[in-house]
């Protein structure tokens, strides 16, 4: 089978033997390349491996799925309760376990996520990242009618403009790239103006926080799931004179017995336009390196870049 390793930082396709984990075997059919992803290889992340955590395929009975890259001990306090996110020995497809960027990957049964009859496999892998905002906004309270601004307009900013929309909320967006607004403009935000409920952070610089700390109103909240890989320089001062609270988000979880990757594909089977939107760069596994080259560049209007064996 082939599969892409992240080497010395290098995105690298090899030729390889089926590999041994246990699990369910899932032939893949789309693979989303993560901001994440970028970044570690930017970082020369330690560690030869398999990557990519955005995955969607085929089971052997022709079953279609995305799947959730979480696997937790399910023993401890966090999983029992559903916030198996935190769970201290869970591992991270794609990081701590081999991923789906390959021909076919195995995993725990219960990362398989069943699909829609109306979600195409070959856009289940936007599942991922759309359970990311899901999480985050459910863990915000979002209430219907609620004023909520977003800044940046990758994927994950993307996402929360449809998770906000999709709770009733008015959103306005903040993003650097015109292809970006028009995706978000598309969701049914509009530009930036006037002061928040809720500020979404998906931007990961001081900038940004910043500027998310300005559209928040006195006693509001700000949601951060962007990653701040060299750390913050947070201004205390301000979020301090306005009682802003701020909340942060890992990945994903379970909440009264519905997870968030659920919602997820729920919200992808009512509106098909986001994957439509958000995908925006297909490429054969084979090129692997052409499609990170392409992740890469944002100027181009790249915002999903989506490999398929």
């Amino acid at each position: 089978m082939r599969a892409v390793y992240f080497d010395d930082g290098k995105a690298t396709l090899r030729e390889i033997e089926a590999l041994a984990d246990e699990g369910v075997k899932v032939h893949v059919r789309s693979i989303g390349i993560c901001g994440s992803d970028l970044h570690m290889l930017e970082l020369k992340f330690p560690g030869s491996f398999v990557a990519g955590h955005e995955i969607a395929g085929m089971l052997d009975d022709g079953t279609p799925v995305a799947i959730e890259p979480i696997v937790p001990c399910g023993e401890c306090e966090y999983c029992k309760t559903g916030r198996y996110n935190l769970c201290p020995n869970a591992m991270v497809l794609g990081i701590a376990r081999n991923g789906g960027m390959a021909d076919e990957v195995s995993v725990p049964r219960r990362c398989l996520v069943y699909l829609p009859s109306n979600v195409d496999v070959k856009y289940a892998c936007l599942i991922e990242p759309l359970a990311v905002a899901v999480h985050g906004i459910r863990k915000a309270g979002l209430d219907a009618g609620r004023r909520v601004a977003v800044i940046g307009g990758g994927t994950i900013g993307l996402c929360a403009v449809a998770v906000a929309r999709a709770n009733h909320a008015e959103v306005g967006l903040a993003a650097r790239y015109e292809h970006q607004m028009a995706i978000g403009q598309r969701f049914g935000a509009g530009k930036t103006e006037g002061q928040y409920d809720l500020v979404v952070e998906c931007a990961g610089t001081d900038q940004a926080m910043k500027r998310a700390l300005d559209l928040c109103r006195p006693g509001g909240r700000i949601l951060v799931l962007g990653t701040y890989w060299g750390g913050l320089t947070f201004p205390q001062l301000s979020a301090m004179l306005k009682e802003v609270s701020i909340i942060n988000s890992y990945m994903y979880a379970e909440r009264d017995g519905l997870r968030d990757f659920d919602i997820a594909a729920s919200l992808l089977s009512r509106k098909p336009e986001i994957a439509g939107s958000l995908i925006t760069h297909r490429f054969p596994l084979s090129e692997a390196e052409k499609a990170f080259a392409t992740a890469r560049d944002r100027k181009a209007g790249a915002i999903k870049v989506v490999m398929a064996p």
